[in-house]
């Protein structure tokens, strides 16, 4: 089923006595998500992320703008007529009712032509158990549960009705590090087997990219980038996206641009074709380093972290607007502990230029200084 948004606004009454601004929570999104694709709605807490997904399944209506399914304006529809499987944050089960009843509950309110019998409601509620993988625990209880088959069970509920549309609101945010993972996997098997389109809401960038076909980043209300995780990540079109993708964050200096020359602190580290002289934010990737004992970037030694197959360097530069600058290298590549000193060449398509002011994205043709 396709989404459509079409300038999508919601705005809230100010809550400050002394201005009665409002405030917009979504300020024109604007987006197409293709039919039986999941798609990731990603940005920091107040972002309006979960207040999109409120407005897809009707909690919510729009201050302005229009809401498509397929070819059908669902905007002013009341959520049980639009076909939404929703799945909380907190899973919302019935602690008084076993599994199989927390699952069949959304099948005992259907109506005429769709009303079931007991036997159906039953094989239903069994079928979306087999998908989740919990078929063996339907007598349990909520309490005799784990997180994670709580949140198996939250998702059999939602997909029992044969939603066509599946909205996961923060699902994985309550379990630890190992089920967060382990789940996360289990939903893109579940998506990709049923074909749903899902809009799966989080602040977890790790998350998003993991299992989205598509990523929405949002800040403030607004869509800051769309697209597939991968290409987000090389083409940041702002200071804001480079910043909230990748583990560990980039590393953000302020530099400068001098006759086509780009300088951190004194070291002139790259050719940046086309670009006029300024001052600049400079953007490098942890993975975008390269050891080189003449490289052009000089940073004060602290550690290194192994961590198997690569080595974090962690090493200081003034410039940096982080405390610490971490480089991601090979751990074949020998590191002299005794300097104090570390320096690096830089690979071009890592590295990223971004307007002092507006902080939008400045592009330039590279030729590495060696």
């Amino acid at each position: 089923m396709k989404i459509t948004l079409e300038h999508l606004t919601k705005k809230f009454p100010s809550r400050n006595r002394k201005s009665h601004e409002e405030v917009i929570a979504v300020h024109d999104f604007d987006f197409e998500i293709p039919d039986g694709k999941l798609v990731g709605l990603l940005g920091p807490s107040g972002c309006g992320k979960s207040t999109t997904l409120n407005l897809i399944c009707g909690l919510q209506k729009p201050t302005e703008g229009r809401i498509y399914f397929g070819d059908d304006d669902v905007t002013d529809l009341a959520p049980e007529h639009r076909g939404v499987g929703l799945v909380f944050q907190n899973y919302a089960l019935y602690p008084h009712l076993t599994v199989k009843k927390n699952i069949t509950f959304p099948l005992e309110n259907l109506k005429g032509a769709q009303k079931l019998t007991k036997a159906q409601m039953e094989e239903r509620a069994l079928q979306a158990a087999r998908l989740v993988q919990i078929e063996s625990l339907m007598d349990r209880k909520p309490n005799e549960l784990s997180g994670g088959q709580q949140q198996r069970v939250a998702i059999a509920r939602a997909l029992v009705k044969t939603p066509r549309v599946l909205l996961l609101d923060e699902p994985l945010s309550n379990l630890d590090a190992r089920l967060r993972l382990q789940t996360r996997e289990e939903i893109r098997r579940i998506q990709k087997q049923t074909q749903i389109t899902t809009v799966f809401v989080t602040h977890d960038q790790d998350e998003a990219m993991s299992i989205s076909d598509i990523i929405v980043v949002m800040k403030d209300g607004v869509v800051q980038q769309i697209g597939k995780p991968q290409e987000v990540y090389d083409d940041p079109v702002n200071l804001f996206v480079a910043k909230f993708l990748g583990t560990p964050p980039i590393n953000v200096f302020q530099g400068r641009v001098k006759q086509e020359q780009l300088y951190v602190g004194e070291d002139a580290v790259l050719t940046v074709k086309g670009v006029p002289d300024q001052e600049v934010f400079v953007g490098i990737r942890p993975e975008g380093f390269q050891l080189k004992a003449d490289g052009p970037l000089c940073c004060h030694l602290d550690r290194i972290e192994v961590m198997g197959r690569d080595i974090s360097v962690v090493s200081s530069h003034e410039c940096c607007e982080s405390p610490r600058v971490r480089s991601i290298i090979n751990a074949e590549n020998h590191l002299d502990l005794a300097s104090d000193t570390v320096r690096f060449s830089v690979k071009p398509n890592k590295i990223f230029l971004f307007h002092k002011e507006t902080q939008e994205r400045i592009r330039f043709e590279t030729a590495s200084r060696t």
